[in-house]
Formats: structure tokens, sequence, C-alpha cells
């Protein structure tokens, strides 16, 4: 499998990236954690976390920086800071073939751009016009899953490849059609899409608190390879 934190960073990219004090700083334009945070780049010992924090603060967000696995001394040295952890992840992984299994019909199809009722869908989902635009940088191959269920548009979801390795992102299902088999029907026609693609595995990314997808993904065969979690100034 790729390195798991580039295809995260090639299939949801942030809008730009600077570099301070041996940190990776990602300008994230109101699109969330993941496309905000800083990310060391060097050994700690040569690291400067005021720097960091103050690329972030010139770039108009918060100082948060995501903690991966063997960055102990980083997440020491921001809790010593006041730092809190928030929004502990999980990655799950499988190989494409796990999830080739067949999609109903009219439940679910991948296209290229999305079209207006996916749009639509993921707006009054909360993801909203920043996180579509992440959508629209990624480089690679990349496709809107839009899911139906009872004759209408009920879900939509984002999947991107780099490096042979697809991710999904954005997966987002109307409260009214959810635990109705529509989020593994997209998941499956996901893994199709990935499939033709010529893409390895399938992955994405879940916050541990989302105990209902992570059932979800558990269920369909996937497992746990892989976790992060950020810090952040605490929060008075």
């Amino acid at each position: 499998m790729s390195d798991l934190f580039a295809v995260i960073d090639g299939t949801w990219p942030a809008a730009s990236l600077h570099e301070a004090g041996g940190f990776a700083v990602r300008e994230g334009r109101g699109a969330g954690s993941r496309v905000s945070s800083a990310s060391l780049e060097v050994p700690f010992e040569r690291a400067d976390i005021d720097a960091a924090i103050a690329a972030h603060r010139a770039l108009n967000q918060p100082p948060k920086f995501m903690i991966r696995p063997g960055e102990e001394a980083l997440d020491a040295a921001l809790a010593a800071r006041g730092y809190e952890i928030f929004d502990p992840v999980v990655i799950y992984g499988a190989p494409v073939a796990t999830l080739c299994q067949p999609v109903p019909p009219v439940t679910a199809f991948a296209h290229w751009p999305p079209l207006n009722i996916a749009r639509e869908l993921w707006t009054d989902l909360g993801i909203g016009a920043a996180r579509q635009t992440v959508m629209e940088r990624a480089a690679g191959p990349r496709a809107c899953v839009l899911g139906r269920k009872e004759d209408r548009a009920a879900g939509a979801m984002f999947i991107a490849l780099h490096q042979g390795t697809a991710m999904v992102h954005a997966l987002a299902v109307a409260p009214a059609m959810r635990r109705k088999g529509l989020a593994q029907a997209m998941m499956f026609e996901a893994a199709r899409w990935a499939e033709a693609q010529g893409a390895q595995d399938i992955t994405l990314v879940v916050t541990r608190a989302n105990t209902a997808a992570n059932a979800l993904y558990r269920g369909l065969g996937m497992a746990e390879v892989g976790a992060y979690h950020y810090r952040r100034e605490a929060r008075g």
C-alpha cells in the first residue's frame, strides 16, 4: 500500500503548502483540518514549533498540528504548551477486489464533474463550497459517486487516485436514507471505479467518534491500516 499520508495529501490537497521550521503548513481556506494542519517533515530535534505557529497565523488560520505514528515527542511538546487533542482519526484500507461487489441497478454511479444534484446534496449535508473546491484541486483521476434510493438522489461521495491507491472522501447520505444499504452500494461503486483506474487498494479516513461509519467500513471487510490525531490551542 502507498504512503497513506501522501495519498491523503494527493487526493484531498491543500490550497497551498508552506515550509516553516521543519513543518509543512497547509493552507486550508476553511476546508477543514486535513488541509489546514501542519505536519512534521524533519527530525523533531530540528523542528521549530514557533515558526509553524507563525506560519499558520500568517495564513489567518488557527494553529493545528497533525500527529502521526512515531511523533510522540512532538505530541508531548504540544501538550506541554496546552494544545489539546481533537479528532482522533482511523485510516481504513482494503484491496479493491474486496469491495468489488454488484451494485443494484440505478443505485450508484461514478461520474465527473459532479452533477448539480450531487453538489446540492453535499451542501445540504454540511460539505460546503470550501470542501468542494478541494475536490477540484485533486490532480489525479477522480470521480463523484451519486447514490440513489427510493427513486431520488440521496447520497454523494468523492473518490480520487494517488500512487495506485484510491481514497474516498466526503461520503454523505441523507438522514432519511441511512441504514438502508445506500452507503454500502456507493462504496461498491467506488471500488468498481477504482479498479477500472488500475488502483490496487481503496482507503478512507474517519473519526473514531463516528461509530456508525466505523462499523460500516469494518463490515465491508476494511481493516485499520493507520491512525493519527490533531492538536490545537485549547479553547476557553
